[in-house]
């Protein structure tokens, strides 16, 4: 076996390793570490935990054999600085390293390329871009955390063959299958917030909440420009167990504020008169407090808002095989494309047959 392929059989594995960490760890990046010498591995480790050991100080803990002379495949640029955790650049240095695999640079400001720096300057052999474009696609949540000041959007929905999310009298309980609703309670279980409409809240009175539950307890978020959300909602009555956060326009009723305000959820106004500046505004707010991944969904005006602003990074779609007809709402409004050169698309789609429904995922190209 090549070098190449050697490295690119230890990062593989550092990058399934980093995976792990998958709601858990945020607002952090994923990372995972696989020590070797003499082409097998010595070590594994991965951050396991927000404020926990890095991906690097966990291998290390697990090492069977030397560090001495080793190499160390690391799925994100070793830390260079002091945060909650002490630098990993330093205790690399100290194992004696003899060379680190690096496969993406670290987009942190206070990182960014000196850890590398740092490395090199200690004389040990730093290469970089192995498996980059696997490592940047699993970190894109906190890239774009990073760089956009924002959560990623993930955009969930289900419709029937013929695209359709409610019957003619508005029923849409339910499209997909069991399985594949398990499927979504996954993904709330993972995410900081999941987001909705004032009209899915109104039609559907969901609660939103992962079960069985996940690593995470997800914000429930209701974009309610007049604050409508009724007090005897299931969002409402358990706000004071799981966070409502309720994201009200300038037209809001004051008195149906402080209600909400009283039953324990938070209200915040945004003061913006046109609704998508308010959803950007909103966005802001929630990278300001670190969220990192975020699902939205629906309903339909709602995906389409966030389609239309080309703000949503991943999509989750489920496929069921029921036919209803007529001419109900699309499972994507808003105000549309005008040419298809420009519609965002799913880059290497996932295509998976759940039972007799069809799931497909992936990251968006917004084009």
């Amino acid at each position: 076996m090549s070098d190449s392929q050697t490295d690119a059989r230890f990062m593989r594995r550092a990058l399934q390793l980093a995976k792990r960490g998958q709601g858990h760890v945020e607002p952090n990046p994923l990372v995972g570490c696989v020590i070797a010498k003499d082409g097998q591995p010595i070590a594994e480790g991965w951050h396991q935990a927000f404020g926990g050991p890095h991906a690097e100080i966990a291998a290390l803990q697990n090492l069977q054999g030397v560090a001495e002379g080793a190499t160390v495949y690391v799925s994100l640029e070793p830390c260079c600085h002091h945060g909650k955790t002490p630098p990993c650049t330093q205790a690399l240095i100290d194992a004696k390293v003899g060379r680190v695999v690096v496969a993406m640079i670290d987009p942190f400001p206070q990182v960014s390329g000196q850890g590398i720096q740092q490395l090199r300057a200690a004389g040990i052999q730093v290469d970089t871009g192995v498996l980059a474009t696997e490592a940047n696609a699993l970190n894109a949540p906190f890239r774009t955390l990073v760089e956009q000041h924002r959560p990623w959007i993930i955009a969930k929905w289900a419709m029937t063959l013929d695209g359709k999310i409610a019957t003619q009298t508005g029923g849409s309980k339910w499209i997909s299958n069991e399985a594949c609703r398990a499927i979504v309670h996954q993904i709330r279980g993972r995410v900081d917030a999941v987001i909705i409409g004032s009209g899915t809240a109104l039609s559907d009175d969901p609660m939103l909440n992962a079960r069985p539950s996940g690593p995470r307890i997800a914000t429930r978020i209701v974009v309610d420009s007049s604050a409508r959300l009724p007090l005897n909602s299931q969002l409402v009555q358990t706000a004071r167990q799981q966070s409502v956060l309720v994201a009200v326009g300038p037209q809001a009723d004051a008195a149906n504020v402080q209600q909400l305000s009283e039953a324990g959820c938070e209200v915040l106004n945004f003061p913006q008169s046109e609704r998508n500046e308010r959803l950007t505004a909103l966005l802001t707010e929630l990278g300001n407090r670190q969220m990192t991944n975020v699902l939205l969904e629906g309903g339909s005006q709602l995906l389409g808002s966030f389609f239309d602003l080309q703000l949503v990074d991943e999509a989750h779609v489920f496929i069921s095989n029921k036919i209803i007809g007529g001419e109900r709402i699309t499972a994507v409004a808003g105000n549309g494309l005008e040419n298809i050169s420009g519609a965002p698309a799913i880059t290497r789609p996932a295509v998976e047959l759940i039972g007799d429904n069809v799931y497909v995922h992936g990251s968006l190209r917004n084009q």
